[in-house]
């Protein structure tokens, strides 16, 4: 079914759920082609978006030597090809952007060859100049293929920054299938957080009546059911378990981008993760965003439970002043956090009108929230029968740092959760 739901997206048909007049949808995407195999068919889906020559392809160390050098030399006989090779595990932080965007001033298009960091700098770089973009997948290790954001880190503070989405995103599900078993697991850990990012951002929606829609979980539903039953497939060649994973993020990309942000996948989970990659303890070593994604939804999950399991909850007036983020986080990165709180930060009024409304209208809000939940035991046993971490310790991190992560997640950005 949701082969079709991204057909009918793609043609400007599927009926908004969320409207209810006959409304149809359409995502900037022109093509998406999600396969067995796309050998020898590059040039082919690429000369389909009419781009202009000269292409830029941009790859690191890796995803050239697994599909970059096929992909330049394919499109050569559409045009000039100017190969931009980012070296060993680049970062999708400003510097690199705003090199890359240099790079690739005197270039039509780009056209990115590999997952999270290479299609975040290139939709940036392809917005900031106004230039159209395309990428071809290396691994299912993230959903932002389809989205008009992109994560770039920014003086130390991790951002959504506005993007274009891809024109064509290609997925060869044998390349797919061959990607490193963590970044298969990471896609994974990208596709749980589904609940708690749904069930934090019903929650915002029920106590402020901020912004929501059904629309994205809607797509969701005809490949989520399937994938959590066998995650174990994901690691064994099984290419109808991998198109799974790769349509899940693909609809969860373009959820995001009807949405017009992140919303529908990154709510507390997120948060916790982006504290993590911003303040790494010394000596860490760097896993895979899914990998963070995978362990921090799964402590979400059981606060959500937790919090679930009792009665209303009891908030207090915010206590945290510009000072102490300044103090925790620094100078600069703690100003630029209390730009982001102070925009969600509860006086005393407001904390006591939230109270009122948690008090009158819980046993409402709690049936609401547990029908979009999935039990905190389910998605790490899910997790768990992938290889994939499940705990802070999994991916090297010490009770204490993990304590701190959870207690200061909520400082980084203006979202409730």
């Amino acid at each position: 079914m949701s082969t079709r739901d991204i057909e009918r997206l793609l043609a400007g048909n599927y009926p908004d759920p969320d409207a209810g007049d006959g409304r149809t949808l359409r995502v900037p995407c022109r093509r998406i082609a999600i396969e067995e195999s796309l050998a020898g068919r590059e040039a082919e889906l690429v000369g389909e978006l009419d781009f202009d020559p000269p292409f830029a392809v941009v790859s690191d160390a890796d995803t050239h030597a697994v599909l970059g050098a096929r992909v330049e030399q394919a499109l050569r006989v559409l045009g000039p090809v100017q190969p931009l090779h980012l070296g060993s595990r680049p970062h999708a932080d400003m510097k690199t952007a705003r090199a890359l965007i240099a790079e690739t001033a005197a270039a039509g298009c780009l056209v990115a060859i590999g997952s999270g960091t290479i299609n975040d700098l290139c939709k940036f770089a392809a917005a900031e100049q106004g230039k159209a973009c395309a990428v071809f997948a290396t691994a299912p290790s993230m959903n932002g293929y389809t989205s008009v954001n992109a994560a770039i880190s920014d003086k130390g503070l991790k951002k959504s920054l506005a993007a274009v989405a891809p024109q064509g995103v290609f997925m060869d599900l044998e390349v797919l299938s061959q990607a490193p078993h963590r970044m298969i697991r990471s896609g994974l850990g990208d596709s749980v957080c589904r609940p708690t990012a749904q069930a934090d951002w019903l929650l915002s929606h029920l106590l402020f009546g901020s912004f929501y829609r059904e629309l994205p979980f809607i797509l969701l539903r005809g490949e989520e059911d399937a994938l959590f039953a066998e995650p174990e497939a994901l690691l064994a060649g099984d290419l109808k378990a991998m198109a799974r994973l790769a349509r899940t993020l693909v609809l969860s990309g373009l959820g995001m981008t009807l949405c017009g942000g992140s919303y529908p996948a990154s709510q507390g989970e997120h948060l916790i993760s982006h504290y993590i990659e911003m303040r790494p303890p010394a000596g860490w070593p760097e896993v895979f965003h899914g990998e963070q994604i995978a362990v921090t939804s799964c402590v979400m999950a059981r606060l959500q439970e937790r919090m679930l399991a009792g009665g209303p909850p009891r908030l207090n007036p915010s206590q945290t002043t510009q000072e102490d983020l300044q103090a925790h986080f620094g100078e600069i990165t703690g100003a630029a956090c209390w730009r982001e709180f102070a925009g969600k930060r509860l006086d005393g009024t407001a904390t006591a009108a939230l109270n009122d409304r948690l008090a009158d209208g819980w046993e409402e809000i709690g049936e609401k929230l547990r029908a979009v939940c999935r039990p905190a035991e389910e998605l790490q046993s899910i997790l768990a029968r992938a290889g994939a971490p499940v705990r802070f310790s999994d991916i090297g991190l010490e009770p204490s740092f993990a304590e701190a992560a959870i207690g200061h997640a909520r400082e980084i950005r203006n979202r409730y959760t």
